[in-house]
């Protein structure tokens, strides 16, 4: 059974959001340097939990709950932004007031950080982004053959469709763990047991339900323009590794061409690996991180 860490919160534009503390202190009572753990999409915080249980000796490692995620709040319109995440990111380490910091991220929240270290450079020291950088340019253009009012109404049909829509029941955690088994067959039962219990709340009426939004399975149909995007990459001055899975869906950057747009970066990609490197290969993943950190 992994050690629990505290949970503490923070306010960012007017939202009171979730954070887990492994300790910033060690036995001589000295600081640990910051490390900050920033989870993916529909996901949680406590996902992180063996990375900080191997590091909080040497680091003080902290994790948040992105907005909509977790225990932190929902937003009341449902829309959530890219530029949202990375101003909660940029709160956060404002409130701990220990920059420059070190980023761990992954999926959805590799996207957030790495914009975060090209706006504010001198407040990171180092980035590890597990398949952060979305979708591949292949996967855009297929997306944006479809003319935008197309794309535009069908956002609205799913945006209608995530408002009449309530969050699925599970009669028993065992049946959500059964979900999670099912989404990522890398998973070993434990790690999908854990993601699971610190995953659902538990319902008025006994069943249990996903901590995270249903609207968040509805994006916006363009985000930032991808020059800008291109600019926030180039501005990044910490060294920066990239890692992606060889089974996963995401497309490597140092094939599809997108690492050009970096002055800082690495990446390398992990044999027998998906989505979740960091579960799927934990000890290779670990040593990794160490090496690089």
């Amino acid at each position: 059974m992994l050690n629990g860490p505290t949970s503490q919160t923070f306010i960012s534009q007017r939202l009171r959001l979730n954070y887990l503390d492994w300790g910033k202190k060690d036995d001589s009572g000295r600081e640990k340097p910051p490390l900050v753990l920033v989870h993916g999409g529909r996901d949680h915080a406590r996902s992180w939990d063996w990375v900080a249980e191997s590091l909080c000796d040497d680091w003080h490692v902290t994790a948040f709950d992105h907005r909509g995620h977790g225990d932190s709040d929902w937003v009341n319109d449902g829309n959530y932004q890219v530029s949202d995440m990375v101003y909660d990111l940029a709160q956060f380490v404002h409130q701990l007031g220990r920059g420059p910091v070190t980023i761990v991220s992954h999926s959805m929240g590799g996207n957030v950080a790495l914009r975060y270290a090209g706006v504010f450079p001198d407040q990171v020291r180092k980035l590890v982004a597990i398949e952060g950088l979305g979708p591949s340019p292949k996967r855009q253009a297929e997306q944006r053959e479809t003319p935008y009012p197309e794309r535009m109404a069908e956002w609205i049909g799913k945006k209608r469709g995530a408002s009449a829509r309530s969050p699925r029941k599970y009669e028993s955690i065992e049946a959500a763990f059964r979900r999670m088994i099912e989404e990522n067959s890398y998973l070993t039962e434990a790690q999908a047991r854990h993601l699971t219990v610190h995953g659902v709340n538990k319902n008025e009426d006994g069943t249990y339900s996903w901590k995270f939004d249903p609207h968040l399975n509805v994006w916006s149909v363009e985000d930032v323009a991808d020059e800008f995007l291109h600019q926030m990459w180039a501005a990044i001055t910490a060294p920066t590794l990239l890692l992606y899975g060889a089974d996963s869906w995401a497309s490597n950057p140092e094939g599809d061409g997108r690492l050009e747009h970096f002055s800082t970066a690495e990446v390398i990609e992990f044999e027998n690996a998906g989505h979740w490197l960091h579960h799927d290969q934990f000890d290779r993943f670990m040593a990794t991180l160490r090496d690089f950190l």
